[in-house]
C-alpha cells in the first residue's frame, strides 16, 4: 500500500471511530426527552432524508427498486431494531458500558455465520469466541442487578438490549451475505434506513413524548442522524474500499475508547478498572473470532 494511501487509510479510521462512538452521547441526550421509539425511527428517518439524494443522484434508483425487499428487511434487523435497543440501554446504563457491548458485534458475527452459514471457525477463533463470551458474562455480571436503578430500570434489561443489539447485528450480516446480492453500497445504506423508518414510524408515533423535545434534543438527533449514520455509512464504504473488510473491521475496536471518554468528559461518567479489564478481554476474544489475529497451528 503506498503511503498515501495509508495514511489516508488512518485518518478515515480515527475519523469514523471518533464518529460512531459520539453516537452514544447523542442518543442518551435525545431518548432522555424523547424516549427510544421516536430516537431511533427520527435517526433512521433523518439519515434517509439524507442519504436518499445522493442515492438518486449517483443514479442507483432501479437497483434499488429491483432489490427493495430483502434490502428493506435487512434495515429492519441491521438498523432500526439495534437502534431502538440502543436508545433504550443509554437512558439506563452509561454509555461507555454501551460502547464496550457494542464492540461484541464480531464475536456475534463469527458465532452466527457458524451456526447459520456453515462458516466452521479455526481452533483460533473458536477459543476467542469462548474467551471474548466469557468476558460478555463477566462484564455483564457486574451489571446483572435487575433491582431498579434511579431511572426505574434495572441495568440488567439494558445490558440484555445490548446484546439483543448485537445479536440483530449478526443476523443481519449474514442476511445480507446469504440474500442480497453485490450491490452498490450507497444502495444498502440507503434502502436499509428507510426499511428501519417504515418499521419504526407506526411505533414510534404511539411514544412520542409529552411536551415538545429542547433544542439540545433536537441538535443531538440531527448528529446522530446525519454524522453517525448518515455520514458514518459513507465514510465506513470508503474504509472499505481503501483498506478492505479486516482492517475496517477493526474500527470497532478504538469505538469504546472515544465512547468513554465523551461519556466522562460530557456526561459525567464514571469508568471502573473492572469495565476496562472486561473490556479488554472481549475485544481480545473479538480480535481472535475475526480472524484478525490468528494463534500458530491448526
Amino acid at each position: 500500500m503506498p503511503h498515501t494511501q495509508g495514511k489516508g487509510w488512518l485518518t478515515d479510521f480515527l475519523i469514523l471511530a471518533a464518529i460512531w462512538g459520539s453516537s452514544f452521547l447523542f442518543m442518551r441526550v435525545a431518548a432522555q426527552e424523547l424516549g427510544a421509539l421516536p430516537t431511533a425511527a427520527l435517526r433512521v428517518a433523518i439519515a434517509s432524508v439524507f442519504l436518499l439524494p445522493l442515492m438518486l443522484f449517483k443514479g442507483h434508483w432501479a437497483e434499488l427498486r429491483h432489490h427493495w425487499k430483502p434490502v428493506l428487511f435487512v434495515g429492519v434487523l441491521n438498523s432500526g431494531i439495534p437502534f431502538a435497543l440502543y436508545a433504550f440501554a443509554v437512558m439506563h446504563i452509561t454509555t461507555g458500558l454501551s460502547s464496550i457491548l457494542n464492540a461484541t458485534v464480531p464475536l456475534f458475527g463469527a458465532l452466527v455465520a457458524w451456526l447459520w452459514l456453515g462458516d466452521k471457525p479455526s481452533w483460533s477463533r473458536a477459543l476467542g469466541l469462548a474467551v471474548g463470551f466469557g468476558g460478555v458474562v463477566l462484564l455483564a455480571g457486574g451489571q446483572a442487578s435487575f433491582k431498579p436503578n434511579a431511572s426505574g430500570i434495572a441495568p440488567a434489561w439494558a445490558v440484555l438490549a445490548c446484546l439483543a443489539a448485537t445479536t440483530c447485528y449478526a443476523l443481519a450480516a449474514s442476511f445480507t451475505k446469504k440474500y442480497i446480492p453485490s450491490l452498490p453500497p450507497l444502495v444498502t445504506a440507503t434502502g436499509s434506513q428507510m426499511g428501519a423508518t417504515l418499521a419504526l414510524v407506526v411505533p414510534a408515533l404511539w411514544f412520542l413524548p409529552a411536551s415538545w423535545p429542547s433544542a439540545s434534543a433536537w441538535g443531538a438527533l440531527l448528529m446522530v442522524g446525519i454524522l453517525c449514520t448518515g455520514v458514518a455509512y459513507i465514510l465506513y464504504f470508503k474504509l472499505l474500499e481503501k483498506s478492505g473488510p479486516a482492517r475496517a473491521l477493526t474500527v470497532t475496536f478504538l469505538v469504546p475508547v472515544f465512547a468513554i471518554a465523551y461519556g466522562v468528559l460530557f456526561l459525567g461518567e464514571t469508568v471502573t478498572a473492572w469495565m476496562l479489564l472486561c473490556g479488554a478481554i472481549i475485544l481480545a476474544g473479538t480480535a481472535l473470532s475475526s480472524g484478525l489475529v490468528k494463534l500458530p497451528g491448526r
